[in-house]
């Protein structure tokens, strides 16, 4: 299992960016439960931890996209779909996403 960075590191209501495996994961802190996610926003390729995290929701920070963190769902457009969630846990700190 991948670690990808510190659970210390990433406070509630925020994001941070990692590399998995070459592929940009974003690891988000909701309430002190990790979600990770694919980085990359379907629409244009801006970067979703460089947007606004609702809650469970993330907004897209170019042109105001939102996707569920849980599920990659897209909940408001306009990308065209959605984005690849993985499996996120916390081992004595370490984040483990695969």
């Amino acid at each position: 299992m991948p670690i990808v960075g510190k659970a210390s590191d990433i406070q509630p209501g925020t994001i941070r960016r990692f590399d998995l495996n070459g592929e940009p994961v974003a690891v988000a802190n909701v309430d002190g439960t990790f979600h990770a996610f694919g980085d990359t926003c379907t629409h244009r390729g801006c970067s979703l931890s460089e947007g606004d995290l609702e809650g469970k929701v993330v907004t897209c920070d170019c042109h105001g996209g939102q996707y569920d963190i849980t599920t990659g769902e897209v909940l408001s457009g306009p990308p065209p779909e959605g984005v690849k969630v993985y499996a996120c846990s916390v081992e004595n700190d370490n984040l483990v996403v695969s």
